[in-house]
């Protein structure tokens, strides 16, 4: 998910026209290496119904199977997400791709439901490492290659990475799953390789960080909410686990919704839907840069308001169309309203403790991400999908008039 940059790290500086070609190069070679590790973390998006059908699997353990992921993400964001700022950006990068091939292989060796959490909770430690180095990298090298140019290129471009290449790994995912005679394995295979691709462009890319004699002992990432709004904190932070908890419905349990609610069983058209939701997201984000945080707060909350219930009237009358709108009108809702949070508690916290406001946040959102996706399983255990996720758009709903008060009170503070 989207992250923002926030190096504390004395950038490299280029040096010559060849130096700084050398830098723009690198930035599109991070880039690819980016949108190739947040696509991998939804290849099995649209292959858990093939797992279900094949093992026996419960909505329930496909949700469980998830939250392992999201678990990875939250250790690895609090223990190692800053850690590039000392020991340089390469040196998180690597390692972090290398996890994501790791669990490339665990996927590729065995099915069984232990070796998939397992794989799970790796690629979630490779995406928590990855998220904010990779953005920060592209930050510096983008501000190398183009010395006091527009951000925008670098903007759209991390955007595109992250939010995209979440979308992109499940379509990529779909299609290759409907496709090929090993539809659980062909999907790892073909990302592996370009996994492996990944780890050696970062290796060829120029280092951006200056190495420090001396480097600070090494602390988890601290975690804050007191930064003089705590009102607008809290509203951030109920805006982040909102818009989480739809990403999560979309990468856990809403491809099984198609193929059983639904009766659509295509595994390319489960990607597309995960492709579309999250390609709407990305486009929103870019689209209402420049738009106030409050505005994009406004719209985020009404999109997320009218999407998700119209999701809700595709499963009711078991129609497609609906379902697919909804899916991108929350999408959207989601990626706007996310946005409008990173936004607002950036703008309030002070420099040296923008790190601990925005790693509380992304805790909170990966809470969202999990929570609400694992209680949907274990509801599906006693009532029909149908009405689990009636349940959830009731709750959502609640939790978005919530939010929308939250923020009135702090901008009437």
């Amino acid at each position: 998910m989207s992250l923002p940059t926030l190096s504390l790290a004395a950038p490299a500086t280029a040096k010559g026209p060849s130096a700084s070609r050398r830098h723009g190069r690198g930035f599109w070679m991070v880039a690819l290496a980016f949108l190739t590790a947040m696509a991998f973390s939804t290849v099995p998006t649209p292959l858990y119904p093939l797992y279900m059908a094949r093992d026996g699997f419960s909505t329930f353990m496909v949700t469980v199977v998830f939250a392992a992921y999201a678990v990875g993400v939250v250790i690895s964001l609090l223990l190692a997400g800053h850690v590039s700022d000392w020991v340089g950006r390469k040196k998180i990068l690597i390692p972090a791709l290398a996890l994501e091939l790791l669990s490339a292989a665990l996927f590729l060796s065995d099915s069984s439901l232990p070796v998939l959490l397992v794989a799970r909770l790796v690629s979630g430690l490779g995406v928590g490492m990855i998220t904010a180095t990779a953005t920060a990298h592209l930050q510096e090298l983008h501000a190398v290659h183009r010395p006091g140019g527009s951000r925008q290129r670098f903007e759209v471009v991390s955007t595109a990475a992250n939010i995209g290449g979440i979308g992109t790994g499940a379509l990529v995912a779909g299609i290759l799953a409907q496709y090929v005679h090993t539809p659980l394995r062909t999907p790892y295979l073909v990302f592996a390789v370009l996994l492996l691709v990944s780890i050696v462009a970062v290796a060829l890319t120029p280092e951006t960080v200056e190495q420090r004699l001396v480097k600070p002992t090494y602390r988890p990432q601290r975690i804050s909410a007191d930064h003089g709004d705590r009102a607008g904190y809290i509203a951030a932070s109920a805006a982040g686990f909102t818009s989480f908890a739809v990403f999560g419905l979309f990468t856990s349990v809403a491809p099984g919704f198609v193929a059983g609610t639904l009766h659509h069983s295509s595994r390319a058209l489960a990607g597309a839907i995960v492709f579309a939701v999250f390609g709407g997201a990305a486009v929103a984000q870019t689209l209402t840069n420049r738009l106030s945080a409050p505005l994009k707060a406004r719209l985020g909350l009404l999109a997320q308001a009218v999407g998700v219930p119209t999701l809700l009237v595709g499963m009711h009358t078991a129609n497609l169309a609906a379902f697919l709108i909804g899916g991108v009108v929350a999408g959207i809702g989601s990626g706007v309203l996310f946005k409008a949070a990173v936004g607002t508690v950036a703008a309030m916290a002070a420099p040296a403790k923008r790190g601990e406001a925005l790693a509380g946040l992304f805790l909170i959102a990966y809470l969202g991400l999990s929570v609400p996706a694992v209680g949907i399983g274990v509801a599906t255990r006693a009532v029909t999908a149908v009405t689990a996720m009636t349940w959830f758009t009731g709750l959502l709903l609640v939790m978005l008039a919530g939010v929308a008060v939250l923020f009135r009170r702090s901008r009437a503070r």
